[in-house]
Parts: C-alpha cells; structure tokens; sequence
C-alpha cells in the first residue's frame, strides 16, 4: 500500500515526509521514535494509520457480526417448531430486545407459539407470513420479536437505494403526488433493469375499480 501511494504522490509530484516529532510527546505515542532517531516514513504512516485502522475495521466487523451472531441465531428459535428445547440463544435475544419482559413468560409464550406453528398447514418461512399468524394478544412477547425481525432488513441495499431515489422523484413540482404514486415510480427507479410490457400496465389499470377515463383496448 505504501509503494501505491508512493508512486501517486510522484506523479503528483509530491514528496512523502514524517511530521516533526519531538522526543517528549504529551498527546501522541513515544513509540514513534526509536533508538536510532526519528522513523522512515513507511513505518511512521505503518504505526499512526494502517494499523490503527486495519484494528478499528476488525474490531467493527466483529461488533457487527460475531458479537451479534448468537443472538440473531435466536430468531431461528422462532421458526423451529419440531423441537421442544429452548436454546441459550433464546435466551440472549429476549434479554437484547426485551430487557424489560420476564424471560419464563416469554419461554412459556414460545412454547405455545411452537404449538400453534404445528397445528399450521402452511409453516410460516419468514418473519412475515409468521407476524401473520401470531396474535398479539396471546402472544405479545413472540409479536413484538416477530416485528422486530420484520424491520430488520431495512439496513438492506434495496430500502437504502429506495430513499436516495426520493431525492430525485420528490422534487417541488411532484410534490402533491399521492402515496401509490410515489411508490409506483420509486419501485420503477429501483428495479430499473426489469421490464414491464404495455399488456401489463393495462391489466394492472384495468383492475382499477374506479376509472375517470375509459380503457379502449
């Protein structure tokens, strides 16, 4: 990486230098300075700013993804309906989104919750067909998780791309748009590379119950 940069800031002709440093340093590392003098440049921005950041980017992956992992694994909890145990993960994922419920009760309403999936014809594969089946009120604990799952997905790539599109299609002009249309156009900008037929816009507009115009097809 420094050979990279180093040959960029030649072309740019700029030459790469290590700050001043003095052999008491109150706001930095002593460890700057070695016996033998000041450092080179490629092991002073090796010390000050590859490893510090290549440290904070594992340290980021780690809180984002392992520290997680166990109690993201407890949503499965709520899909798997053949076996009677409760795992720790469950554990983890009641005490990480509901700190305030008590955890018997909440073990008591997956037990029940477990019961109903198996008395379901169409097993539930995703937080929304299950939010469907689940009653808040004799499962308020289990609908709250089953929510909370269901709006997890909005870190996605697609829920991102969809509010920079509003930037562009919410301008002054569109602004008395209704709520359809608006997420009619924000979908067309979204998956723009899918095409849509005419045959198609006309069935869709042809279901419409209430038309000002007449469809002559």
């Amino acid at each position: 990486m420094f050979e990279n940069a180093k040959s960029m800031a030649d072309i740019l002709d700029i030459t790469i230098t290590v700050d001043r440093l003095n052999k008491r340093q109150k706001h930095r590392n002593n460890s700057l300075i070695n016996e033998n003098g000041p450092l080179d440049p490629e092991a002073y921005y090796r010390i000050t700013i590859c490893i510090p950041f290549i440290d904070s980017f594992i340290n980021q992956l780690n809180d984002r993804f392992l520290d997680h992992r166990n109690v993201f694994y407890g949503f499965q909890c709520l899909f798997d309906y053949e076996s009677g145990n409760v795992p720790d993960e469950f554990d983890d994922l009641v005490k990480f989104y509901l700190p305030e419920s008590d955890l018997n009760t909440v073990r008591v309403e997956l037990q029940m919750w477990k019961i109903k999936l198996q008395r379901v014809e169409n097993k539930p594969k995703s937080g929304l067909d299950a939010i469907k089946e689940c009653n808040n009120i004799i499962h308020p604990n289990i609908f709250n998780l089953l929510s909370i799952l269901c709006t997890l997905p909005v870190s996605t790539a697609t829920p991102e791309r969809m509010f920079s599109c509003l930037k562009r299609l919410k301008t002054y002009t569109r602004n008395t748009m209704k709520e359809e249309r608006l997420n009619g156009l924000t979908l067309m900008a979204v998956y723009k590379n899918i095409s849509i037929s005419a045959e198609e816009v006309l069935n869709e507009l042809a279901k419409k119950k209430k038309k000002k115009l007449d469809l002559l097809i």
